[in-house]
């Protein structure tokens, strides 16, 4: 990798960092606090606010683009951290359940994810692509992991409106990351046919595979999480000290998931690592769907959960990177982050429901279901080409 390549990957995973670690901050401790707020007692609602975030999301994420791929991708970046921000703080100030819904989905409105990555994919040469999207992957799934274990111990020290008001704070420093260390990528030469870009990101069969695939992890993620904080309550781990299962969890996840990813990119051979990912959720789901376990027994499932999460969330961006069209780049990125956030959404409010309406073996088996769709679905994948590889073998 060049220095500039280097750069742009450290940069931009740092800005995904700092606008992920205070989304997840909320998601350890938010139904555990939501009986505190106005009409917070409905699960429904508070897998709404969860949720609210991906729904705008979704729907802001291919505008924000394809207005990239015409009129550069710093300035929207810029726009969409700015909007984040101040939907943090709006939720910050939230003293019942419909205005932290509200603050949710203003900051979903500031759609950047599939600009960044596509600023990422400008920035690098397509045999180092891979790298840096498995970089950005990989940090999301770090911030991820951190927030398990620093939620916890920060809500007890400045609150839910505390945890908000940092999430704003933190999305405005990566403004200043995208303004002093991202590398400036030209602007386009010229835009494409907005129809054509549309139909390359999103009819490309791997593609469409790709973007089943992260709906259905974003949807397993939030609605796990509706029920997880409570069933570690019920096991005798109070949530202050919930950092303690987390932390040694996380660390030994990242250290596992380091191997079946080199792998993947080394040989060429995403599926099998791939479908062992998702054969682990699966297995994780159906698992804590039929049994009570203790401590110890959540440990080994989050251990497990974990490392299938963060092998995924390094591997399917930097698949779709690799597919996605040269030109129409920011579309095809935006249809693959309209899909994520979709998840988001749905995740939270259907798993809410479903809590609500089936308890938590109801939503333990909503995502175990999702995950053998997403196998099935994934079954004919094919590996992408490598540079200079005529006819790629398939994996």
């Amino acid at each position: 990798m060049t220095r500039t390549e280097l750069r742009a990957g450290v940069s931009l995973a740092s800005v995904f960092g700092l606008r992920m670690l205070g989304l997840f901050f909320i998601l350890p401790v938010f139904a555990v606090h939501a009986p505190q707020l106005a009409g917070g007692n409905d699960l429904t609602l508070v897998g709404l606010a969860l949720g609210a975030y991906g729904l705008t999301q979704a729907l802001l994420q291919i505008p924000f683009g394809m207005a990239s791929d015409r009129w550069g991708r710093k300035p929207l970046i810029y726009a969409g951290l700015a909007i984040f921000a101040a939907g943090s703080f709006l939720a910050a100030m939230a003293g019942d359940i419909w205005t932290a819904i509200a603050g949710r989905a203003l900051q979903g409105a500031g759609a950047v994810n599939s600009v960044a990555m596509a600023l990422a994919a400008d920035l690098t040469r397509e045999r180092h692509r891979t790298k840096v999207m498995a970089m950005i992957g990989s940090t999301i799934g770090l911030m991820f992991a951190l927030s398990l274990v620093a939620a916890p111990v920060l809500y007890r020290m400045i609150g839910l409106a505390g945890l908000f008001a940092l999430t704003g704070i933190l999305a405005l420093a990566a403004i200043w990351v995208v303004a002093t260390q991202v590398p400036d990528a030209p602007l386009p030469a010229s835009a494409p046919e907005p129809g054509a870009a549309a139909r390359q990101g999103a009819l490309h069969p791997e593609l469409l595979r790709l973007n089943v695939g992260i709906f259905v992890l974003h949807v397993v993620l939030y609605a796990m999480f509706i029920v997880v904080p409570a069933q570690m309550i019920a096991a005798g781990l109070e949530l202050s000290s919930h950092w303690k299962l987390y932390l040694p969890v996380v660390l030994v996840s990242f250290l596992i998931m380091i191997p079946p990813i080199v792998y993947a990119d080394r040989r060429n051979r995403p599926k099998p690592v791939l479908l062992g990912a998702v054969a682990v959720l699966l297995a994780v789901e159906a698992a804590l769907g039929v049994t009570r376990p203790g401590v110890a027994g959540l440990a080994a499932a989050m251990l497990a959960f974990f490392v299938a999460f963060n092998v995924l969330e390094a591997l399917l961006p930097s698949l779709v990177s690799r597919f996605a069209p040269a030109q129409g780049r920011g579309v095809a990125i935006g249809v693959y982050n309209t899909t994520q956030t979709l998840g988001v959404f749905v995740g939270g409010a259907l798993g809410g429901w479903v809590a609500q309406h089936f308890g938590r073996a109801g939503a333990y088996a909503l995502c175990a279901g999702l995950c053998c769709a997403w196998l099935a679905v994934a079954g004919g994948m094919r590996a992408p080409a490598r540079i200079g590889v005529v006819n790629p073998a398939q994996a």
